[in-house]
């Protein structure tokens, strides 16, 4: 198990008193034995400053972050507060599938830690959620207009607007009477859903694998084309039917 560990992580550890090693190891039982919401907070007062201050001084990077985030209009800042608050989401997010992967939780957090592609992960995270909570807030005529822009339309109906549709429909966010009904349609097409933040986030988490968020921020941040955007085009208000 040693031998996973970088070179000067190994050094320490085998340079430890049998004291030392005792705290360690009770420190890795209490860790390992901790429900998750725990492990998270722990990890979060343990590790966030390190990441964070890593992130900030990458001025590049920073530069980057906001450039997408400003294609989207989206006017989040990535400052320590949205940092922070992401970085202790993520280890939440990634925790919901415990049940099928215990072991894995706790490796992508340490990992997190010590590698620097990992880092990447949180930004893409926090790129691929920013961008699905502007998706959650739409009106599904304007979700409609945003995948018809899209290159591939049915994978991108399919992957992201299908499941935020279903999400709406079952907690009552949008609900579509009379649906096959033209005239009865535009009501609910049109309507823009009211979600307050905490329940947008919970909303996301629940409808999205953590694993998909990061996927759509780092397609994003690597090819322009993932996800074509037009503003005016999608939030142009919308035209009421016409009667003879």
């Amino acid at each position: 198990m040693l031998d996973k560990l970088p070179q000067e992580v190994r050094q320490w550890v085998e340079g430890l008193s049998w004291q030392e090693r005792r705290y360690m190891l009770s420190l890795c039982h209490l860790l390992c034995a901790a429900p998750p919401q725990d492990q998270a907070q722990f990890l979060d007062d343990f590790t966030a400053d390190g990441i964070i201050a890593k992130i900030l001084v990458d001025q590049a990077t920073q530069e980057q972050m906001g450039s997408h985030l400003e294609k989207f209009r989206i006017d989040s800042a990535l400052n320590e507060k949205l940092l922070r608050t992401y970085i202790r989401q993520f280890y939440i997010h990634s925790a919901q599938d415990m049940h099928k992967q215990p072991q894995q939780y706790l490796q992508s957090a340490l990992q997190l830690v010590i590698q620097k592609q990992e880092q990447s992960k949180v930004l893409n995270y926090i790129l691929g959620f920013e961008v699905l909570k502007m998706l959650f807030k739409m009106s599904w005529e304007q979700q409609e207009k945003l995948y018809q822009l899209q290159i591939n339309q049915d994978y991108f109906f399919n992957r992201y607007i299908k499941p935020i549709q279903y999400t709406h429909r079952i907690n009552s966010i949008v609900v579509p009477k009379d649906e096959k009904v033209f005239f009865a349609k535009r009501d609910y097409y049109i309507q823009i859903p009211q979600i307050p933040r905490r329940r947008l986030v919970t909303l996301i988490m629940a409808t999205f694998a953590s694993e998909t968020v990061t996927d759509l921020g780092f397609s994003i941040s690597r090819n322009e084309q993932y996800l074509i955007f037009d503003f005016d085009h999608i939030f142009s208000p919308a035209h009421e039917p016409i009667f003879a």
